[in-house]
């Protein structure tokens, strides 16, 4: 499983009251794309359980060091994660921190990684104000930590003041100005095809191409970084499923075919990088042929995908085509892209094996 670098949070929960807001946090951060993995205080958990933590999360949870010895999960979690959100952070927790205190899984975690950190603070108003807290507070501040400012409002109790845990679009916000990303395919629906199609003559021999499926997958994974729902349609490929997008795997052109029919109607953006064989075999034969009576091979054309489904496009719809060329053939590629229907085209040039399999 290979993730998008720039995806992996790394979600810290101290143990407030707050702590219940933090699993509209969590579900937040995975609809602008990011995976997360929880990693609560021991406190923590008297008000939301680990067992609700991993539902949400789809990951393991773990809140001790001595948990899962063998991974070393305070070294194996900060190398592991792209970014830290502390939410709610206590007056505990902040203080801990700020003295660099390691006496959990979430305060190893902080003391093993550099990565952008935001420390979301929860507290009474009288424990936010306090001398210590405001002095923590300017400590981290000051080693490069953002620390938010909590809301104004009601509290646990009758009381009313500042301390109050941000609302969740808030601290969305200030995480993404922090990390200065922003999600601009948010909500999009991105399909993708890459790889080279296997057209079978035989149990033992194919047409096929020299396409390694590279190219689609690395535009699939920055999809995903830029918050795309993304379905990626593999041909012939090895390489490992990404989390968070839907993996269809395919062999034939035919396959293909059927795989991206299904969807394109749902589809935002189609992006057609894969390498699709022109034609295949009028037969399959059963059994090897014999090397003695493999003289010829009789063959069918296959769907022109790109052109059938560009014939159906609704307004909106995005297509974009790829050329290979034996050179910079400009109006070949762009004849190409108007025949077709598509929108914009990706000219690769193939002189002397060039690209395939990078």
């Amino acid at each position: 499983m290979v993730t998008a670098s720039g995806r992996e949070v790394i979600l810290g929960v101290g143990g407030g009251i707050a702590a219940y807001k933090s699993c509209d946090l969590l579900r937040r951060l995975q609809d602008h794309g990011y995976l997360v993995t929880v990693v609560p205080t021991p406190a923590s958990l008297n008000f939301v359980g680990s067992a609700t933590w991993a539902a949400l999360s789809g990951r393991e949870v773990t809140t001790q060091v001595w948990e899962k010895v063998e991974d070393v999960r305070h070294i194996a979690l900060a190398d592991q994660g792209d970014f830290l959100i502390i939410a709610p952070a206590t007056a505990d927790l902040i203080a801990r921190i700020a003295h660099g205190r390691a006496d959990d899984l979430l305060t190893n975690i902080v003391l093993a990684t550099n990565i952008p950190t935001i420390i979301v603070p929860a507290m009474h108003p009288l424990m936010w104000s306090s001398a210590a807290t405001t002095a923590n507070v300017a400590t981290l501040r000051g080693r490069g930590y953002t620390v938010m400012e909590p809301d104004t409002g009601r509290l646990t109790g009758p009381d009313i003041g500042a301390g109050r845990f941000p609302e969740t679009s808030r601290i969305i916000q200030a995480f993404e100005a922090l990390i200065g990303r922003k999600p601009d395919l948010l909500g999009k629906k991105v399909l993708i095809t890459a790889g080279g199609t296997r057209e079978p003559i035989d149990p033992v021999r194919f047409i096929g191409n020299r396409s390694s499926g590279k190219q689609g997958y690395a535009l699939a994974l920055a999809a995903i970084e830029r918050g795309a729902d993304v379905t990626l349609v593999l041909a012939n490929s090895d390489a490992p499923d990404i989390e968070g997008a839907q993996m269809v795997r395919v062999a034939t052109a035919d396959e293909m075919h059927r795989a991206v029919a299904e969807r394109f109607a749902a589809t935002d953006i189609l992006i057609m990088s894969a390498a699709v064989a022109d034609a295949k075999p009028s037969q399959y034969s059963q059994a090897k042929i014999s090397k003695d009576a493999f003289e010829s091979i009789s063959l069918l054309p296959n769907k022109d995908i790109l052109k059938e489904l560009s014939q159906s496009k609704r307004p909106g719809q995005f297509v974009i085509a790829f050329a290979a060329e034996t050179g910079e053939n400009i109006d070949s590629a762009l004849r190409k892209m108007k025949s077709k229907g598509a929108d914009m085209i990706y000219l690769n040039d193939v002189s002397g094996g060039a690209i395939f399999g990078s």
